[in-house]
């Protein structure tokens, strides 16, 4: 097998909910995942959670050749913290940077056409529609939940996520945070100083 065909080192990092998830695609075809349950504080566990991750095979940073991270929709601050840590992965390692957007890595764990819908919170979920795995037929949309179910099942599998990270083209998937609902936050207007 020449070095063009063969899949790259493949880091896909999920934060965009309730945990830290890690896959790597090693030489050999073998993807090892870290699975962590955590609310908040994501941010205090990653690195450790990946050196361990690339310990494991004996492997250091230097040999990633592609990172990946999901990019929503999902928590604001878990969506920024992965694709900020991929970001800075790829920048330093000078290697490709994917952004996956969450319902299409839900996605890939279905077989033909089906509808991916995730809570969104406040009442609502976030719909999407898919030719079948990885193919949408629909943008994602925010809609009135009650009368949907949300999947049972609200993660993406990494296995698969990871593999879909290692041969999927970089320009088709941009470090780019997937917003559907705007942030939370509103710019403070208390104690502003009025314009002349």
């Amino acid at each position: 097998m020449n070095a063009s065909s063969r899949t790259p080192i493949t880091l896909c990092i999920d934060t965009v909910r309730d945990r830290l998830a890690l896959g790597l695609l090693v030489s050999g075809g073998q993807v090892d995942i870290v699975i962590e349950p955590v609310a908040r504080g994501h941010a205090e566990i990653i690195f450790a959670a990946i050196e361990e991750l690339l310990a494991r095979h004996g492997l250091g940073y230097a040999v990633i050749e592609r990172v990946a991270a999901l990019a929503g929709p999902g928590s604001f601050t878990g969506v920024r913290l992965g694709l900020s840590i991929a970001r800075g992965l790829g920048l330093a390692r000078a290697i490709p940077v994917l952004g996956v957007p969450t319902l299409l890595g839900l996605s890939l764990s279905r077989k033909g056409p089906c509808d991916i819908i995730v809570d969104a919170k406040r009442g609502q979920v976030y719909r999407q529609r898919f030719h079948g795995p990885g193919d949408p037929a629909t943008e994602v949309e925010l809609i009135a939940g009650e009368t949907l179910a949300p999947d049972a099942d609200p993660y993406p599998d990494m296995e698969r996520l990871t593999r879909f990270c290692a041969d999927a083209d970089p320009q088709h998937f941009p470090p780019d945070p997937v917003y559907v609902r705007p942030a939370d936050a509103k710019p403070q207007t208390r104690g502003k100083v009025a314009r002349l």
